[in-house]
């Protein structure tokens, strides 16, 4: 089997659990967006997967984004999903048609500043307090999304998550759902929840997912890095 099959393959076991948790949910299958997590694979992956039709990829750092970009180009829709830094919002914004990890306040004016036309953001909130994977308090959500409803070139969309490692991922999905109703309440545009991977993307389903990010069902395990 060459990669374009095996891509093939993968994605089509992926949409058709994704087809299952929506209709399993009550909902139909047209809600969900499906971005495959490409990061660490080959710029090749993401032009195949474009052939296959997936609309839109996520990448988790700059640098390595930019590149297949440069490469790719667009379509497909570029998802930034990894922790952003201040320093390298520039970069991102030259490149991404969404961020998903704005979770800080001075992340706003940064992305603001470096693009001269619209650009989608969440608001990427933690689910537990395990260091390194990003998000802003549950509670500061709605500040952060004044200040992005209020900025001139960002469009607020809604928010995302992760959910903890090792345990039951429900409780922190419906907590999501949650804080994204208290937003939609205030900004009612922000519909859009991003949650769910290989792992757990029925769970998320199930809470009113709308954007599932998938990477290892979709394009097989990474390798480790070298050391």
């Amino acid at each position: 089997m060459n990669r374009r099959d095996e891509l093939a393959a993968n994605l089509a076991a992926v949409r058709a659990r994704m087809d299952r948790a929506a209709v399993s949910a009550g909902r139909s299958p047209a809600e969900l967006t499906l971005v495959a997590i490409t990061k660490t694979f080959p710029a090749s992956d993401v032009a195949l997967l474009a052939e296959l039709g997936v609309e839109d990829v996520g990448e988790n750092r700059a640098q390595e984004a930019a590149a297949k970009h440069e490469v790719v180009g667009s379509p497909p829709r570029w998802h930034f999903v990894g922790s952003l830094q201040r320093n390298k919002a520039a970069l991102v914004a030259s490149f991404a048609d969404v961020v998903h990890s704005v979770d800080r306040p001075e992340l706003v004016p940064a992305l603001d500043r470096a693009r001269q036309q619209p650009l989608d953001v969440l608001i990427q909130i933690s689910l537990d307090d395990s260091p390194g994977r990003g998000g802003a308090d549950p509670g500061d959500a709605l500040g952060l999304a004044g200040l992005v409803a209020a900025s001139e070139q960002l469009r607020l969309r809604g928010l995302m998550a992760v959910a903890p490692l090792g345990a039951d991922p429900a409780p922190a999905f419906a907590k999501l759902a949650e804080v994204a109703g208290r937003i939609r309440a205030e900004h009612p545009d922000a519909t859009w929840i991003s949650a769910g991977m290989s792992g757990d993307l029925e769970a998320a389903v199930a809470a009113g997912a709308t954007h599932v990010r998938v990477g290892t069902a979709l394009l097989g395990r990474r390798e480790p890095p070298v050391r």
